[in-house]
């Protein structure tokens, strides 16, 4: 990308660097090497811990040596996902950017702003000599995109500041002082195969092109999603004739709103020109439904070779559960000051079919820990019903709000003083490291904020340029008030 046109420019060249390194969740080897290189070349004391965050210290600027110590916390993996026609290998391949207005785009592929934009902020800090600041820490997470393993699996003094500023939020001029919590539901059916009978005639059927984005932010958009399409279909074509299901696959990560998918299925011969015209219709009406969020999505339908299908009552099941899952936002905050605000919600994020077994993964959260255990159990009991193994995880907890917060009092006046207004000043629905170190380190004082992004976790993702030099300015003026 041409840097020179993008400020502040140390910042954009250290996202252009952080982006020629291959940083998949659970696979960031490269970029925790990358980021223990850098700090010890600089002549910075340098740690990685035992699973494989990375820690950076900088002393104090003269005369700042008696403030409290700031930590700078970002993750360093990213999201990784695709269009469907694009080729490229996130294991070995350097992210390519553009500019486009006034955004900033990758070529068909997640741009990795989520979060590389705030690491990118946090060398550039360490590496400048004309900020005042106190002494710094800038810690940098792994795993954040998936299981939390970084945040979560960090040891108790491996952080030792006062103020934790976290640059994973997306919307510039908001200041977020707390977050959802979260956990992952995984349900697996055993899958017995079989061959179809001789006058059945086998169907693809697909989608692509939806929106999707982060099941946390975009939850409550009424965005369409891939899964619960496709599984509407079948459930409402499985009451009309026999339906054999030979495959269904969709999604990629469990925290995002799947964007596309496919399902092979088999019906009686002579039932598939009846087929075609419900599915004609079904298309019609889902393109109407959404025709405000997803404008640009794509069905189709064609014949495709004979393979064996799963036993009917363990694709029926299937069907059923799919159909019956909550998607979407469940319950709104009640408290008045954030009823805007989603409190609970599920997404039903990917289904991979496998030869001997399905095995489809469902993200649950909520600000409100005893809703989270109750809309777990919800989809829980959905498939235990429909006969799957169903395992959930740990998750994470909820970050709540801190009313007598030094932080958020300074953040907001030094952004009045910057820009002219103050910032809003709220929650999030989707989840934050904030809320695990809020658990192992009980007296940090936290706030969260970044530049603006869209379309996180899908490959429209985009960072609004100008709000990287508004954040860094606000950033600086915060270090040298605290």
């Amino acid at each position: 990308m041409n840097s020179i046109e993008l400020k502040p420019k140390s910042v954009f060249d250290h996202f252009a660097r952080i982006n020629a390194i291959p940083r998949p969740s659970k696979r960031e080897e490269k970029m925790i090497a990358y980021l223990k290189e850098w700090g010890e070349s600089h002549g910075l004391d340098t740690r990685v811990d035992k699973v494989g965050n990375v820690i950076i210290r900088k002393p104090a600027t003269p005369g700042y040596e008696d403030r409290k110590t700031v930590i700078l916390q970002s993750h360093f993996d990213m999201v990784c996902d695709k269009l469907v026609d694009v080729e490229f290998d996130f294991d070995r391949d350097a992210i390519q950017t553009y500019v486009d207005g006034e955004w900033l785009k990758a070529r068909g592929t997640t741009l990795g702003a989520d979060d590389g934009i705030g690491v990118a902020i946090e060398l550039a800090i360490l590496e400048a000599d004309d900020i005042c600041h106190g002494p710094l820490e800038c810690v940098f997470t792994r795993d954040e995109e998936t299981q939390l393993t970084g945040a979560s699996g960090m040891e108790a003094d491996f952080m030792t500041g006062d103020y934790l500023i976290n640059l994973d939020s997306e919307d510039e001029g908001q200041i977020f002082v707390s977050c959802a919590g979260g956990r992952t539901t995984t349900a697996t059916f055993a899958l017995t195969r079989e061959e179809a009978p001789a006058d059945y005639f086998f169907m693809e059927i697909s989608v692509k092109g939806l929106v999707g984005g982060h099941s946390g932010d975009d939850i409550e958009k009424k965005r369409a999603n891939a899964i619960k399409l496709l599984a509407r279909f079948l459930y409402q074509e499985r009451q009309l004739c026999p339906l054999l299901l030979a495959s269904f696959n969709s999604g990629r990560m469990h925290n995002a709103i799947p964007r596309d998918g496919k399902v092979v299925f088999a019906v009686p011969q002579q039932e598939k020109e009846t087929l075609r015209i419900h599915w004609n219709i079904f298309t019609s009406q889902v393109e109407d439904e959404f025709h405000v969020s997803d404008q640009a999505m794509v069905f189709n339908m064609e014949s495709t070779d004979r393979q064996a299908v799963i036993a009917q009552s363990v694709g029926d099941h299937i069907i059923r559960a799919l159909q019956g899952i909550d998607n979407g936002v469940f319950t709104m905050c009640q408290d008045e000051a954030l009823s805007w605000m989603v409190e609970t919600s599920s997404n039903v994020a990917s289904v991979v079919t496998e030869d001997e077994k399905m095995t489809i993964v469902a993200s649950q959260r909520s600000n409100v820990m005893s809703n989270l255990d109750n809309q777990c159990n919800t989809v829980k009991a959905v498939f235990e019903l429909a006969g799957a193994e169903v395992v959930q995880n740990d998750g994470y907890p909820a970050w709540k709000m801190n009313p007598n917060s030094r932080l958020t009092a300074i953040v907001s006046d030094t952004y009045e003083e910057l820009f002219g207004h103050r910032p809003e000043v709220k929650g999030i629905h989707a989840g934050l490291e904030c809320g695990l170190f809020s658990e192992r380190y009980p007296h940090l004082d936290m706030v969260s904020f970044g530049p603006t992004l869209r379309y996180v976790h899908t490959p429209d993702e985009r960072l609004l340029i100008p709000t990287v030099d508004m954040v860094w300015r606000h950033l600086i003026e915060i270090l040298k008030r605290l």
